[in-house]
C-alpha cells in the first residue's frame, strides 16, 4: 500500500490545449532525482515551453522547468534538465510513427502524483493555425454567452 493516495497535480499546460490539437494521450512515468521529487511536492514546476522528443529510441521530456530544492545541497538538480520517460515499448513505437508525420509533436499536459508516483501526462498534437484559435475562442464565448442568456432566463 503506497503512503500516498489518490491524484495530486502539480502542473497543467492549458497553453497546450490552445496551441495545438491532442490527438492521443499517454501516461508517462518520470525519471527523476531526489530534489526534483521533493521540489514537485512543493507544488512547484512549469510545463509551458516543454516538449518531448526521441534519443536513441528513447523518449525524453525536455524544457520542463522545475526549480532547485530550497534546502538541498550539492546535489541539487539543473532546473531545465532533460528528463527520461518511462513508457512500455509499445507505446514508444505508436508515438515515434506518429510524429514521423508532418506537422505532429509531442507536448506534455498535466504533471501530477498518482499513488505517490510522479507522472506525466503527454500528447500527441498538431500545431493548430491563428485562425484555428480565434475559432476555438468564439467557440468558447458563444457557448458562455448562451449558458449566461439561459441562467437569465430561468431566474425567478
Amino acid at each position: 500500500m503506497p503512503k500516498e493516495s489518490g491524484l495530486k497535480v502539480v502542473a497543467t499546460n492549458r497553453k497546450a490545449r490552445h496551441d495545438y490539437h491532442v490527438m492521443d494521450t499517454y501516461e508517462a512515468g518520470l525519471a527523476l532525482m531526489g530534489t526534483e521529487v521533493k521540489s514537485l511536492r512543493e507544488g512547484r514546476a512549469s510545463l509551458v515551453d516543454g516538449f518531448a522528443t526521441f534519443y536513441d529510441n528513447e523518449l525524453w521530456l525536455e524544457a520542463v522547468y522545475i526549480p532547485e530544492y530550497l534546502n538541498g545541497s550539492w546535489t541539487n538538480h539543473s532546473a531545465r534538465r532533460r528528463r527520461k520517460l518511462l513508457l512500455h515499448r509499445e507505446e514508444l513505437e505508436k508515438i515515434a510513427h506518429k510524429t514521423r508525420e508532418s506537422g505532429f509533436t509531442i507536448v506534455p499536459l498535466q504533471l501530477y502524483f498518482l499513488d505517490g508516483r510522479a507522472k506525466v501526462e503527454i500528447a500527441v498534437a498538431k500545431g493548430k493555425k491563428d485562425y484555428d484559435k480565434r475559432q476555438t475562442l468564439r467557440e468558447k464565448q458563444d457557448n458562455r454567452e448562451a449558458l449566461r442568456a439561459m441562467r437569465e432566463k430561468n431566474r425567478p
